[in-house]
């Protein structure tokens, strides 16, 4: 039998047919990691989710880690990747990256469960398989452009995270720093900062 629960089955040709799927174990899986975080997330408690008993769950998924990647994937499977690419990749990996950071906001927890090993699963596939058909005609080695979305993704998990943990978005977390160092500046103590704010940047020639 395949390792892989994406290589396994739902369910075979005999038997008695499941009471309950895949999709059913991951709304409620979902639902409780949406309400309290991964930490509420147990193999008891989405049993309990959907009325089963707990030791029955194990007829679908082999244990906790099979139940991740189950959420991963749909959480995964919210972005939408069927707007074409453009032709122009900074666009194009902007918007992704919007996308990407409003299903991070709806599903926090997805920040955590990027921390470790992350399963590739057939959403993340997509996902993987859209990104470089917008870096396709960038002129860069394979490796490179993987990098590049794995940099993406980190950088939006990052930001996520705290604009979550502020309870802020990035915008408004923003303003606020700048708000301080506009009243740090105008204390007068410190001047060489102040003379980096007050020189003008490359960027604005």
């Amino acid at each position: 039998m395949p390792g892989s629960i994406w290589l396994r089955r739902e369910r075979s040709g005999r038997g008695p047919t499941p009471e309950h799927g895949r999709d059913e174990i991951t709304a409620a899986a979902i639902a409780l990691a949406d309400a309290g975080g991964l930490d509420a997330v147990s193999m008891r408690k989405v049993a309990a989710a959907i009325g089963a008993g707990a030791t029955s769950l194990y007829r679908y998924v082999e244990n906790r880690d099979e139940l991740l990647e189950l959420m991963l994937d749909a959480a995964t499977g919210e972005l939408d990747l069927s707007r074409p690419p453009t032709g122009d990749w900074r666009p194009d990996l902007d918007a992704l990256a919007r996308d990407l950071r409003e299903v991070y906001r709806r599903h926090p927890w997805l920040v955590d469960l990027l921390d470790g090993r992350t399963p590739l699963t057939p959403h993340g596939v997509a996902y993987l398989e859209y990104a470089l058909s917008i870096l396709a005609e960038v002129d860069a080695p394979t490796g490179a452009k993987m990098e590049a979305v794995a940099m993406l993704n980190g950088t939006v998990a990052m930001l996520v995270r705290l604009e979550v943990s502020a309870g802020q978005t990035t915008q408004e977390w923003q303003a606020r720093q700048v708000e301080f160092l506009g009243a740090v500046v105008a204390e007068g103590r410190h001047p060489h900062l102040a003379a980096a704010f007050a020189a003008p940047s490359a960027a604005d020639g």
